[in-house]
């Protein structure tokens, strides 16, 4: 049993957990499709891995007390729908269930919050819903997707020029699941050329451009997976699991630097 697992924790042990200053962990991952050659459950299974693995590392070294709620396996994937194999909150009803989520864990005595996504359509509804739980409660409140959480530490991977990171079902990603699950990669269609949108991820960050129908790139994702392997998979997660262990820890420094609100 991982002691920090909220699933495997009894209603008490977690009250204790909040009381002494735990802070609570939600991953936040999709399901949706992910070209021919991936599983829809891609992105919870980066995700889950890297929420659960940073979290170890992180609460192993003592540099963060953190409980690990439930990976939230539903997304914003409307721009996925047209390809099918989607499920997809509108966003106003991803708004609403994030802020119940948060809500939630007030009332079980959490006075930190992290929240950890792996899809990037989920990033503006996460973003708000941190802003608007700190606006309400005397609570802190992280929101980060993995890929900026961990950045500092994927500079060697992002040199490797191994497609775009994360990208959307491209060299990156397949090579993730290859490390994780190889049966979910279907070899015999991973895709070995792909027409690549330049003005995709263009612009200054927090910068937004798209183009109807090609929100996730051409036939619904970003680049080919030819030259993807498992070993390129485990090699980009122990950064990524490197860098979201760094930010908890970090993190949960600046929420403790006074007493808790």
């Amino acid at each position: 049993m991982d002691s920090f697992q909220f699933h495997q924790l009894t209603r008490e042990e977690i009250s204790l957990l909040a009381k002494a200053g735990y802070a609570a962990v939600v991953p936040l991952a999709a399901t949706e499709q992910h070209g021919p050659h991936l599983g829809v459950g891609t992105d919870s299974l980066i995700g889950g891995h890297i929420a659960r693995e940073a979290v170890r590392k992180a609460t192993e070294t003592g540099r963060a007390r953190l409980v690990l709620a439930p990976i939230v396996s539903i997304g914003c994937s409307g721009h996925h729908l047209a390809f099918g194999g989607t499920l997809s909150f509108s966003a106003d009803t991803y708004l609403r269930m994030l802020h119940d989520i948060g809500e939630s864990l007030v009332r079980d005595g959490f006075r930190r919050i992290f929240f950890l996504n792996s899809h990037g359509g989920n990033a503006n509804m996460m973003n708000q819903a941190a802003s608007d739980l700190v606006v309400r409660h005397p609570i802190r409140v992280a929101a980060a997707s993995y890929w900026n959480a961990a950045s500092p530490f994927m500079k060697d991977v992002l040199a490797a020029n191994r497609g775009m990171v994360a990208g959307h079902a491209g060299r990156f990603e397949t090579s993730a699941v290859m490390a994780l699950d190889e049966a979910m990669v279907r070899k015999n269609r991973v895709p070995r050329e792909h027409e690549e949108l330049p003005w995709l991820f263009a612009g200054p960050p927090g910068a937004f451009y798209g183009v109807h129908g090609k929100l996730t790139g051409n036939d619904g994702f970003t680049d080919a997976s030819a030259e993807s392997s498992a070993e390129q998979g485990r090699e980009q997660l122990a950064a990524i699991v490197d860098g979201v262990a760094e930010w908890f820890a970090s993190v949960y420094a600046a929420m403790s630097e006074e007493a808790a609100p």
